[in-house]
């Protein structure tokens, strides 16, 4: 019996649905991935990295946080005494 039969018989789930929520999830999450990676947001690639949601996160990430705007942060300057 293999690893994938195992779980699905402790879950009380069929085999073929296991395979299925697999390759859901790694599909989003590697695609979700790419995109945090691509815009530089670590964070977010680490947090998706490590937390399994079952694409939950990787499908918000896409579609709701990677597009929201990031204001630019402004470089403040040293204001220089005069002496």
């Amino acid at each position: 019996m293999g690893y994938l039969e195992t779980i699905a018989a402790e879950a009380g789930i069929a085999a073929w649905l296991i395979a299925i929520i697999l390759i859901w999830s790694l599909a989003w999450k590697l695609l979700a991935l790419w995109k945090s990676a691509r815009k530089n947001h670590l964070i977010w690639f680490i947090v998706m990295a490590v937390v399994n949601t079952i694409g939950i996160l990787p499908i918000l990430y896409i579609f709701v946080f990677s597009k929201l705007k990031n204001k630019p942060i402004k470089a403040t300057k040293a204001k220089k005494k005069k002496r």
